[in-house]
């Protein structure tokens, strides 16, 4: 024996790792123990949440920890520290005094949770749903790339994970307590802040892209904010209010003071010249919209966007410059048309027929197209409401028209991903019936995507890619 002591040596600690691991607590693939205790338990099972399974449930593996947050056919079954919009929760509950309860129950056709069982997985996502060594999901990366909707019937903000294309967090938005319906974002033109303004709300709000944490916020007073510029130089922010005298507001986005600039006829759509030194803003209930010196709005002046006068009001919604500077985009939705001008000379070069009510529209430098959102079109696709136009900012000619969801909205070109997010609002009853119902009033609406290359929606399978988020989602931006 002594001729082998290591070798016995070798077994003997063989035999007792061995047996402390058959004794231990297994690792739950990531999952803390009490959590892992339970999926694999109830949820991973044979039929169910597994690998081989996943097909014939919402497309949800819930293996290992990581695989939970691949989501599945519909969206992200966890939301770091939300529980309520978490559909790992809102399926396992059955106590109303919980939270929201959505049905059919799982486990499926078993024996629903215990209430500690509820109240664990509850408490495990509203700490951020951390693996076993605290990790929390989407939190390793400062500098993620995100894809920002705004819900107006909830007071929120959807950030998805542009890698994958799933909600990752739900932020709140408004700072009254009441419904404030928060109506534009727009990331800083460095990708380091986001804003957010309301519609019933009294501020702009200004967060951080690295954490989603909350910075600070200007007050406004409370007016119908509609939309939102934000300066070349991140430095300076224009809030227009959509009313018969309407404001103008000038912020500091270092300060978050405020100059205020009231007596606008309807003003609406906004944005800045190429040279940063000129603001375009429609007045919506006319035919004009306003060119503003940002160093004296005093000296604005007033150009109509009609060569000759039309027989009704254009009703111009929003301006938007091209890639290159050379010529701007106005949505009139009087009309159902988008009008193109000649940048300086603000000659008119073209005007295109789109579907009603042609609202937000976002360029892409790669690919030299702009789309249109038409929100109440009914023409394009029989039976259906909504459609993207495709225009060719070369030729100024409509390529083509997308059916992408019931009314489309808010709308934002990722030229690294090749893809145009839309927030299609779904909300009348006539669009197709949500997945699941929402903490708030009204109906969820989704996001889908366009392929630039093809100019066609990506597809999940054979089916369009979708993803659920929560209600009335409205306006959409991009972190570069």
């Amino acid at each position: 024996m002594e001729k082998y002591p290591f070798f016995y040596l070798f077994v003997f600690v063989l035999f007792v790792t061995g047996c402390s691991r058959d004794k231990g607590i297994p690792d739950y693939n990531k999952y803390p123990n009490d959590i892992g205790k339970l999926v694999f338990t109830k949820c991973a099972t044979p039929g169910c949440h597994t690998d081989a399974s996943k097909a014939a449930a919402a497309g949800i593996s819930m293996e290992s920890w990581d695989k939970l947050f691949e989501g599945g056919t519909g969206s992200a079954a966890v939301i770091p520290f939300r529980p309520e919009y978490s559909s790992f929760f809102t399926y396992t509950n059955t106590f109303s005094d919980l939270g929201l309860a959505h049905v059919p129950t799982m486990p499926f056709n078993k024996e629903p949770l215990s209430r500690e069982e509820v109240v664990m997985i509850k408490q495990w996502i509203a700490n951020g749903a951390p693996d076993r060594e605290g990790n929390i999901k989407f939190a390793d990366n400062p500098n993620r790339k995100k894809i920002y909707v705004v819900n107006q019937g909830c007071d929120v903000v959807t950030v998805l994970d542009q890698e994958t294309l799933l909600p990752m967090r739900y932020i709140d938005a408004g700072n009254t307590g009441g419904i404030e319906a928060p109506h534009m974002i727009k990331v800083s033109p460095d990708g380091q802040y986001w804003y957010v303004i309301s519609l019933n709300g009294n501020s702009l709000q200004k967060y951080r892209t690295s954490d989603d944490g909350f910075v600070g916020e200007a007050i406004l007073g409370v007016h119908y904010w509609n939309t939102l510029t934000i300066s070349n130089d991140g430095q300076k922010a224009y809030v227009v209010d959509w009313s018969a005298t309407g404001d103008i507001a000038i912020v500091d986005l270092n300060s978050l003071t405020v100059e205020h600039n009231a007596g606008f006829n309807f003003p609406h759509g906004s944005c800045l010249n190429p040279a940063g030194d000129t603001l375009y803003v429609t007045q919506q209930e006319g035919s004009k919209m306003y060119k503003l010196p940002v160093s004296d709005f005093s000296s604005f002046v007033e150009i109509d966007l009609f060569s000759s006068p039309p027989a009704s009001a254009l009703k111009p919604h929003e301006v938007l410059f091209s890639p290159d500077g050379s010529k701007y985009f106005v949505t009139c939705q009087g009309t159902s048309e988008l009008r193109i001008f000649q940048q300086g000379t603000d000659q008119l070069l073209a005007v295109i027929p789109v579907g009603a009510m042609p609202s937000e529209m976002t360029v892409s430098a790669a690919s030299d197209y702009l789309f249109v959102s038409c929100m109440e079109d009914v023409t394009s696709f029989p039976g259906k409401t909504g459609s993207i136009a495709v225009i060719n900012m070369s030729s100024n000619t409509l390529v083509k028209t997308i059916y992408t969801g019931h009314q489309p909205h808010g709308l934002a070109a990722d030229d690294s991903k090749n893809m145009v997010y839309v927030a299609n609002r779904n909300a009348t009853q006539d669009g197709p019936v949500p997945h699941h119902s929402s903490v708030c009033a009204g109906r969820n609406g989704y996001i889908t995507f366009i392929d630039m290359n093809t100019l066609s929606l990506v597809k999940e399978g054979v089916n369009d890619k979708k993803v659920e988020v929560s209600v009335d989602p409205y306006s959409v931006s991009v972190r570069p």
